[in-house]
């Protein structure tokens, strides 16, 4: 972090009530907060709220005849797996036999896990605790009794995997491609193999098609998201055509499903991703629809100097990629930018965790070998990537959105099953939110020449971060 921003710099900035300078392996960012909204002006409208609830059923009509009370025992025949797995590949180290009493750095160490997936192994032994197939002396913090599955059950329940996949909708790819993490798990770990290589076999990508596409948790969501973005072409003040822009959109799982609702409205269409392989990827998928255009944004970057223009959108979606952004207030609020008074951002997010993650998909996730830090927001140092419902409508609040009802419900089956939720705000009306460009006009005066300004963005409030006693990176 720069070492010239310090508080007297930073302290009585035009319009800034409140201000969390964030530091970056680039460029630093200062969110800045003007005077509070006032009260009334933080819940949904009841046009939104109606739209929330039509979007909710047309996420029901996607999935009618799906047996959803079947699903938690389903997706807990998958984590039972992972359970499985987890403690096979633990076990492997001989660590734990014979009365063995390892602590988590002698665990890593046996496996010879790559620095950045070290927190995924620190998860299992917690998980494993928690689910009491692992003993953990508080005192010497050293973990003994495992619990190791014989060999014979952890092949049946790999063998298994295909009926409950089919059960959730997912295709036999998605089968091959759990089994296959499980069985290079160590090379996973060390950083000798990648998952990307298994789950884009040859360049495919239809296995994270049925994922994000096919199975019912993500019908459901997919749906509820894209009759939200539908519903924007029929509110009176809606423009003609609709700018939507899909950040982190990887294999158009969920952009098909929406192109679908629009229908032939005309629409301006903007694919976007970090990557130019799923980029070349939409183009075969999508062809050359009228409105659809491509282009690469980093989430976790202005996107002001990446060619984006402020307030140039009217719907933002980002379907499972914010919980990548090292801190959600921030990517919040540079999407707020982007998007006209009175836009609406959509996200789709899994909001509880699943063990099945932690032995296949976590592994995406991890921190870029290169990367001097990881999640700098609420996760910070607890070994964590999703954020709960409830903290994401935080989130929305403070970066300056009206949040929508969260979708499914609570009680919805699918909501318990898969914590797969549809997370909507609409940009909030507030003249009083502090001028990025006053603000850095002002630390440019007050700062030397040769002072690098960090990014600014305004939100309507700071969440700061508590960090849990004894956390540690």
């Amino acid at each position: 972090m720069n070492e010239a921003l310090t508080d007297a710099a930073l302290t009585g900035l035009p319009g800034v009530r409140d201000w969390q300078l964030l530091g970056d392996d680039g460029q630093d960012t200062l969110l800045v907060a003007g005077p509070p909204p006032a009260t009334g002006e933080i819940s949904a409208g009841r046009d939104d709220a109606r739209a929330a609830s039509r979007a909710a059923d047309d996420g029901d009509a996607a999935v009618r005849g799906a047996d959803l009370a079947a699903l938690p025992a389903l997706m807990r025949q998958l984590d039972e797996t992972a359970l499985l797995t987890m403690a096979r590949v633990l076990d492997r180290t001989r660590l734990f036999r014979d009365g063995g009493r390892p602590d988590t750095g002698e665990v890593l160490e046996a496996l010879a896990v790559a620095p950045r997936h070290a927190w995924i192994v620190r998860r299992w032994l917690r998980t494993l605790t928690a689910e009491g197939r692992l003993d953990l002396d508080a005192a010497t913090s050293r973990h003994h009794s495992l619990e190791v599955p014989d060999r014979r059950d952890h092949a049946r329940a790999l063998r298994e995997l295909d009926a409950a996949c089919r059960g959730l909708g997912y295709p036999a790819s998605m089968t091959c491609f759990f089994r296959a993490a499980a069985e290079r798990l160590p090379l996973l770990l060390q950083d000798r193999a990648t998952l990307h290589e298994v789950l884009f076999p040859d360049g495919e990508t239809s296995t994270a098609q049925g994922n994000y596409r096919d199975s019912v948790p993500s019908r459901w969501a997919n749906h509820a998201a894209a009759s939200l973005i539908a519903g924007e072409t029929r509110r009176p003040t809606a423009p003609t055509p609709l700018r939507v822009l899909e950040a982190g959109a990887g294999v158009g799982g969920t952009t098909g499903t929406v192109l679908e609702a629009l229908g032939d409205t005309p629409v301006d269409y903007l694919f976007t991703d970090v990557s130019p392989f799923f980029l070349r990827a939409a183009k075969d998928v999508f062809g050359d629809r009228p409105g659809l255009r491509h282009a690469l944004f980093d989430i976790q970057a202005d996107p002001l100097p990446q060619g984006f223009e402020a307030g140039s959108q009217d719907v933002v979606l980002a379907a499972n990629v914010l919980h990548n952004a090292r801190h959600a207030g921030r990517s919040l609020a540079a999407l707020r930018e982007l998007l006209a008074p009175d836009g609406l951002l959509v996200l789709v997010e899994s909001c509880q965790e699943h063990y099945q993650a932690l032995t296949s998909m976590y592994l995406l996730m991890s921190p870029a070998p290169d990367e001097q830090g990881w999640f700098t927001d609420l996760r910070a140092d607890q070994d964590r990537v999703f954020l709960t419902a409830d903290e994401w409508t935080r989130q929305l609040d403070a970066a300056g959105f009206d949040p929508l009802p969260v979708m499914p419900h609570e009680r919805h089956p699918l909501a318990a099953a898969a914590g797969q939720r549809v997370i909507a705000g609409r940009v909030r009306a507030h003249g009083a939110r502090p001028d990025p460009g006053r603000v850095r006009a002002a630390l440019a005066d007050r700062l030397p020449p040769a002072v690098p300004l960090p990014r600014v963005h305004a939100v309507d409030d700071i969440i700061r971060t508590t960090l849990p006693t004894g956390a540690s990176c």
